[in-house]
């Protein structure tokens, strides 16, 4: 049986109330707590569903959000960085 390297390409994407589900080309599936991305978490279901792959297949974006997430983060399991409080 030939084993072929992992493709961590987008495939599709899926988003519940509370988890980020990715399909990836090689058939994982990552799945993440929505709650770790905030924009996508106070987002309405429409600009939820506005989303493009990029990066040459390794990222999604939200352009309605300005969010990006890629697959490498993912599969890491990072959370969203925590935004800076601006400072008066």
């Amino acid at each position: 049986m030939a084993i072929s390297a992992p493709d961590e390409r987008v495939k599709d994407i899926h988003i519940t109330e509370d988890f980020l589900t990715v399909a990836l080309m090689d058939g994982r599936v990552i799945s993440a707590p929505l709650a770790w991305y905030p924009r996508l978490l106070n987002a309405s279901d429409s600009e939820r569903g506005n989303w493009r792959i990029g990066g040459g297949g390794y990222g999604i974006h939200w352009p309605d959000m300005d969010e990006d997430l890629s697959t490498e983060g993912l599969l890491r399991g990072s959370p969203a960085p925590r935004e800076r409080s601006a400072r008066i």
